[in-house]
């Protein structure tokens, strides 16, 4: 059997995200291998056929006596099993799978799900991660590229330059998330749904919620998420006066989205394609967000949503506005406008083909 080996850095991500192409990759009679920190979606992965190995590692550390650690792990991983391709998705697993892949002469899927905030701005750290991933993926077979702007950045440095393509995000399952009829409109209710961070635009969305429901008060907006930042006092605080209701870590959205009207991601953090965006799409919610790589794509302005300036709350809160205005027919028009988007251009299937072909071609 030709094996596969899957190096993520997080159960929930993988099984969310990547379970389709791993089901289709198992059906065709690959031994599937996923290496990532355990958690409780490593179980299901296990009922699927995978087979599971226990790695942790820092998502966002830059500790380089842990980051050579999880480099030599990854190599001794990779010549035990001996794979036929090596799939990685997110920064550490590319780059430090990428080079372990290099040195074992492997074939090498790296997947640019976005590149964090030390490569959005010119600096020594710019410098640094730019140079990691042109050495650790030379030699990659095929660099999958989840938005145009890294897919740019990438051929303007010479970074990987076999080959280099771009699919829609990880995509959405549409059947999974499938249209979830428009609530009626007793309130309007807008929901947050993202890691609780500044660069998500949290604080904007806060501090839009506090002002929207002062001058329209048959409206309600909620947050979900793990604070990955000291959030928690502010959500308390909030939640005591009555400007938001804070669920936490949501297991499942579609509970949330069958009671909200609009999904609000205003972040400003280096996304690959929004996770959170196409979901919300394709269960027939519009979408506000900023005008970023990997948001932007998922809407059309005004006719499945509003896109709104980075950092900016008066623009934020006068789409919301101009949203609240709309009649409940326009608000649900707007929403399968946003499914049949989603449904047309970042289907999930479009992205297992495109990593199969890959895999084939290899």
């Amino acid at each position: 059997m030709k094996k596969i080996v899957i190096l993520s850095n997080h159960h929930a991500y993988t099984y969310n995200f990547r379970r389709e192409i791993i089901q289709k990759l198992i059906d065709k009679n690959f031994q599937v291998y996923v290496v990532q920190p355990y958690g409780e979606k490593v179980e299901l992965l296990r009922n699927m056929g995978c087979h599971c190995i226990n790695l942790p590692l820092d998502r966002r550390g830059t500790n380089p006596i842990k980051d050579l650690k999880l480099l030599i792990e990854y190599f001794k991983i990779i010549k035990n099993i001996g794979p036929d391709v090596v799939i990685t998705y997110t920064v550490k697993p590319n780059i430090y799978g990428g080079l372990a892949c290099r040195m074992l002469n492997t074939p090498h899927l790296p997947n640019i799900t976005g590149l964090g905030s030390a490569v959005e701005k010119k600096s020594f750290m710019q410098k640094i991660m730019l140079l990691l991933h042109r050495v650790s993926l030379k030699k990659s077979n095929c660099i999958m590229f989840q938005n145009k702007e890294n897919k740019n950045l990438f051929e303007k440095k010479n970074i990987g330059s076999r080959r280099r393509r771009l699919i829609p995000g990880s995509g959405v399952n549409t059947d999974y998330f499938s249209y979830i009829e428009y609530p009626e409109e007793k309130k309007i209710e807008f929901v947050f749904i993202s890691r609780i961070m500044r660069e998500k635009g949290i604080d904007e969305y806060l501090e839009v919620a506090e002002e929207i429901t002062a001058k329209y008060p048959m409206t309600k907006f909620h947050v979900c998420g793990f604070c990955e930042e000291n959030y928690e006092n502010k959500l308390t605080e909030l939640e005591k006066r009555g400007i938001i209701t804070y669920h936490g870590m949501v297991s499942d959205v579609r509970a949330i989205l069958t009671t909200t009207h609009c999904t609000i991601h205003p972040t400003y953090y280096p996304e690959g394609m929004s996770n959170v965006l196409l979901e919300s799409a394709a269960s027939g919610r519009p979408i506000i967000t900023t005008d970023r790589s990997g948001c932007r794509e998922i809407v059309e302005d005004g006719v499945n949503g509003y896109i709104v300036k980075t950092n900016n709350s008066k623009d934020l809160a006068e789409k919301i506005e101009r949203f609240l205005e709309h009649s409940h027919n326009q608000k649900k028009q707007m929403g399968l406008m946003a499914r049949e988007k989603v449904k047309k251009e970042f289907d999930r299937d479009i992205v297992i083909e495109a990593y199969y072909e890959e895999i084939m071609n290899i």
